[in-house]
């Protein structure tokens, strides 16, 4: 009895919630704001093929700027402080723990441009139902790719506050590639900024290692072709990386939801070349040499994508 209870429980509802007539970009636009505007605390289930992770989320705005707080609770501990556009990454490493500094990126629930416009050219958005996550109810809007160069998406946003609630990638057959939902989510009323520091480990050393500490030159002159369409250069820097002898290239490229990055470093005498293609999960990898460069084009977008990134690279002799 108690199990055919749960099932009655569990079981989706039989009557259908129509979708009001909303517009789907003003949904999405709402959303975007909402995620850099509102305080909020909650945990999110991060699932990408067989990697499973939960994460919590703190982000306070009250005028004073964005400050955010996030914690990986399974696996080995590792958090994000960020204040504005600069996160620190704290992950414990042997007896040190290693303090990354770099520029902020996209993280749920702030995965959406805060000008929607930017993607109007790359999707086309539609509007869903009412389905209910973490205990509130969200409005469904579809972003379907205008070619195989993205990824469709699925996305739910509260209805009173506008939050993002989940968010789905999917391939062409719609199958799930990646996934992300809130399990619980609060919203902040106080200012109270305790809880904005690491989890302090006073047993280990802490190491700040900045990703543009060392900067160096870029050896050779290259230049990338045509790019996928839709796609934009957004950011290039050449770095020494920890653990390479030669500086590193690293060029972002996005369609302003999807994003891919390239690297490009010289080939290091014995080490054995890297060539071809291959993905873990939804992510696409594209390896290739040219003029005694390894290129990598790494990104959660099609094959296709990162190949056509990948051949646009050429050297001047």
């Amino acid at each position: 009895m108690k199990r055919f209870l749960l099932a009655c429980l569990l079981a989706a509802p039989i009557a259908i919630v129509h979708a009001e007539q909303e517009d789907p970009w003003q949904v999405l636009q709402k959303a975007a704001q909402a995620a850099h505007d509102l305080s909020y605390k909650g945990v999110f289930v991060y699932q990408s093929g067989e990697n499973v992770k939960s994460v919590q989320v703190t982000h306070m705005n009250y005028g004073q700027g964005e400050y955010a707080r996030v914690v990986v609770l399974d696996g080995i501990p590792r958090e994000m402080l960020s204040q504005g556009s600069d996160v620190v990454i704290f992950s414990p490493k042997n007896e040190k723990v290693i303090m990354e500094k770099r520029r902020a990126h996209n993280l749920f629930p702030a995965v959406l441009p805060t000008a929607v416009d930017n993607i109007k050219a790359s999707y086309r958005a539609r509007i869903g139902g009412i389905e209910r996550v973490a205990g509130r109810d969200g409005r469904v809007v579809f972003l379907d790719p205008k070619d195989r160069l993205r990824y469709a998406y699925k996305f739910w946003a509260d209805r009173e506050y506008g939050l993002l609630l989940k968010s789905l990638m999917l391939n062409e057959q719609s199958q799930m590639l990646e996934q992300m939902t809130f399990s619980q989510i609060d919203m902040l009323e106080n200012q109270d900024m305790d809880w904005f520091h690491p989890n302090v480990d006073h047993g280990k050393h802490y190491i700040l290692e900045e990703g543009n500490a060392q900067p160096a030159q870029e050896v050779a002159e290259w230049a990338v072709g045509a790019l996928p369409a839709g796609y934009r250069k957004v950011q290039q820097v050449t770095r020494m990386v920890p653990g390479k002898p030669s500086p590193v290239t690293q060029v972002i490229f996005t369609d302003g939801l999807a994003s891919v990055s390239l690297f490009i470093e010289p080939l290091t005498k014995g080490t054995r070349p890297k060539i071809g293609q291959t993905a873990k999960g939804a992510t696409n990898f594209y390896a290739n040499v040219a003029n005694g460069y390894q290129i990598l084009v790494v990104g959660e977008v099609p094959a296709v994508t990162v190949a056509q990134i990948g051949s646009a690279v050429s050297f001047k002799k």
